[in-house]
């Protein structure tokens, strides 16, 4: 049960700083800062993470990242159904939270919808949105895989790897997608949006930021697990 709860926290943590960022400062064009701050919230959060319940969960706090974990057996088909959960409850968690800040606050949301993802960014097209989520997580998560790897030898700079992996793929897709590469970072604040402000645009195009995300995961696993295996047959 500790590390379900541990994926609650880092999720709810993930969308309130990450999310929260974008928020705050804005990701459009004219406002180039706001990729740079909000790709370094994502990132640093996933680094404060990593050394803080890295070693109760993992930190996944992601259902992309727990299926390539899956794929590669490094986790039981119930924890995997177990994290995918906690993660989901974690990220409309965290969205409730900004929800209460921003609201009760009068604070101005720069995004205009809780720093939901969405396809304006590849005007609206949904083959390109699912390029882009599939090629970052698979980038995100192949990361992931080899940095954790029991024959890696990054020592403890493995959870700032992977955090600055997170920021350059968001430095990326923020112009793109919003970037999620976390089916529950998307589903969360979507969700939380339609709630709020009434606004069901980002709920309607979620499942390409689950369907991406899942299959670069499953491609990263795949594509990791042949290379590894091919070395060793060297």
């Amino acid at each position: 049960m500790k590390k379900y709860v541990a994926e609650f926290i880092g999720t709810m943590t993930l969308v309130i700083l990450g999310c929260g960022t974008a928020m705050l400062v804005g990701c459009d064009a004219v406002s180039g800062g706001g990729y740079i701050l909000t790709a370094l919230a994502f990132g640093l959060t996933i680094v404060a993470m990593a050394y803080s319940i890295g070693n109760i969960s993992g930190c996944h706090i992601n259902p992309a990242v727990s299926l390539g974990v899956l794929l590669s057996g490094g986790m039981s088909g119930k924890d995997f159904c177990a994290y995918v959960v906690a993660q989901c409850l974690g990220a409309f968690a965290g969205s409730g939270v900004l929800a209460a800040i921003f609201n009760l606050g009068g604070v101005a949301d720069k995004t205009g919808g809780m720093g939901t993802n969405g396809l304006g960014g590849v005007h609206e097209s949904i083959a390109a949105g699912l390029i882009t989520e599939i090629v970052l997580t698979f980038i995100f998560v192949i990361a992931i895989l080899g940095v954790t790897s029991a024959k890696a030898k990054h020592g403890s700079f493995g959870g700032l790897v992977i955090g600055l992996t997170l920021v350059v793929v968001h430095i990326l897709g923020i112009g793109l997608t919003g970037t999620s590469v976390n089916p529950a970072r998307s589903l969360g604040p979507a969700i939380m949006n339609a709630i709020v402000n009434g606004s069901t645009g980002a709920l309607e195009c979620v499942w390409v930021f689950i369907v991406g995300p899942l299959v670069g995961a499953a491609l990263a696993a795949c594509v990791y697990k042949l290379l590894e295996g091919a070395k060793e047959s060297k």
